[in-house]
């Protein structure tokens, strides 16, 4: 067994799966042997939750039993709801907010009770927690914002019921579909510290309802899903400083500052994804007849690239693609749980099925060889 110390288990490799593949070095991404570029641009959020969760993209019989299964489970019990409007009103942070709720859901799942291993339940669980997210996080920011919640409509799409459930009404199809593409493109990335955090909770064969709260957990860090948050508001600050991109980067790096959405500890050239949304951004700002965020990032990304030789990740993009659809700031990272709990279950139902407990080793560096002191002389 070897005793190289691996901080942070870079390098290290401790599973397979067949989920996704990364490489870091050309910046691709793939689902189950599909590339991130034909699934962003032809595949429904539900196609690929299909297509992570049962090992093959549906039919079209398939996807409509699918999608139907996945609209009935959006409504909230009375007391989740409750739960909710209680943490509104005491201003909890969303992920906060999100983590309780869906902790909360075990209590109304009637297969809460089903051995953990059981994939034919937690398939169904996982349509209900993936289901029931989006009515959280709308509810919630609604409830915050002094307004009423808005039910879920089963006949909508998946990521169209939920720009309705937060706006009172239906988007228009450039934001529908813009908002799908971006669930697409965060729906699993490999053993990223979210997963991983998911697999390790499932991995003692605790259940769902246990693995998926740690997931949103680990995400609501400003390392991981927390970042996108940290790009928009970054943004702002450039924008409301009045100075231009290039002078408002050297002023922050010379402050000691960091340039968030920069850099990934697997891509070494620009993430894909970025790429995909980056274009998302620019045709949002033409809609809209400015491209004032847009051009923003583009001359940070080009002096980031020629001064520091780093590429954006996935936050930069998306923090402006959320921001021209109106989407406020801090419910950014809820909405990357939102997707990205598709990740968290297919990673869990792979764990359940060959599963090991995950128990590393740490190297104690501690004092040694103590002799013990009665309380009086200490």
């Amino acid at each position: 067994m070897s005793d190289e110390l691996q901080k942070g288990l870079e390098g290290v490799l401790v599973a397979e799966s067949e989920l996704s593949y990364i490489d870091g070095d050309a910046g691709e991404l793939v689902y189950r042997g599909y590339t991130i570029d034909d699934l962003a641009r032809d595949a429904s959020f539900e196609e690929v939750l299909y297509l992570l969760w049962h090992g093959h993209l549906p039919d079209r019989s398939e996807l409509d039993d699918f999608s139907g299964e996945m609209s009935a489970e959006r409504e909230l019990d009375a007391d989740v709801l409750a739960l909710i409007e209680n943490l509104a009103a005491q201003d909890e942070n969303p992920m906060a907010a999100l983590r309780t709720a869906v902790s909360a859901l075990s209590a109304y799942d009637p297969d809460a009770g089903a051995d953990p291993q059981d994939r034919e339940a937690n398939l169904r669980k996982g349509r209900r927690i993936t289901a029931k997210i989006p009515t959280i996080v709308a509810a919630f920011t609604r409830l915050r914002d002094g307004q009423d919640p808005v039910a879920p409509r089963e006949e909508l799409g998946h990521a169209e019921n939920f720009l309705y459930m937060l706006n009172g009404e239906e988007p228009d199809d450039v934001l529908a579909e813009t908002f799908d593409m971006a669930l697409v493109l965060h729906a699993d990335h490999g053993l990223n510290a979210s997963t991983f955090s998911s697999m390790v909770v499932s991995s003692t064969l605790a259940d769902l309802h246990s693995a998926i709260p740690a997931g949103i957990g680990a995400l609501s860090g400003s390392l991981h899903g927390g970042a996108n948050q940290d790009v928009m508001e970054a943004l702002l600050d450039l924008d409301e400083s009045g100075k231009e991109p290039v002078t408002w980067v050297e002023d922050q790096l010379d402050a000691g500052e960091r340039v968030p959405g920069f850099g990934h500890r697997v891509y070494n050239v620009k993430d894909p994804r970025a790429r995909i949304l980056s274009d998302k951004s620019k045709a949002l700002g033409e809609a809209a007849g400015s491209l004032k965020w847009f051009e923003y990032s583009t001359d940070i990304e080009e002096w980031m690239a020629e001064n520091k030789g780093l590429a954006p990740n996935v936050d930069f993009y998306s923090a402006s693609t959320y921001y021209q659809m109106g989407i406020p700031v801090d419910i950014y990272t809820p909405i990357f749980a939102m997707s990205r709990v598709g990740g968290w279950i297919a990673h869990v139902l792979e764990q359940y099925d060959d599963n090991r407990l995950i128990r590393p080793r740490g190297r104690y560096i501690g004092p040694e060889d103590q002799e013990f002191p009665a309380i009086d002389e200490r």
